[in-house]
């Protein structure tokens, strides 16, 4: 799937779910949310890495803790992208793909 179309994908849930909870998604509740996300992924990694509670949850839903809070960033990133009008796509490749090694012809 192409980011533009999983992009579409998360905004169609994201917004669902704000008009079922009746949250305003402004430009702040959308770097807030990531910021809420992101401290989540945290306690994720600690957790999954031995150096916070497990509390009471097995190796393996640890572990699915970890990948599900890493989806939300995620998807929180490309809400921000798509409400601030951001080609991901492009960005990465002028901000990240430049610096990609050469193939040699080896």
């Amino acid at each position: 799937m192409e980011i533009a179309a999983l992009q579409d994908e998360v905004e169609a849930v994201s917004a669902f779910y704000a008009e079922r909870h009746d949250i305003a998604r402004t430009d702040d509740w959308f770097l807030l949310k990531l910021g809420e996300e992101v401290g989540e992924l945290m306690q994720a990694y600690l957790a999954r890495s031995g150096r916070a509670r497990d509390k009471g949850r097995s190796e393996p839903q640890v572990e699915e803790d970890f990948r599900a809070e890493l989806s939300d960033v995620l998807a929180q990133v490309l809400l921000i992208a798509r409400r601030f009008d951001v080609d991901l796509e492009a960005e990465v490749a002028r901000k990240w793909l430049v610096w990609k090694p050469e193939q040699s012809g080896a």
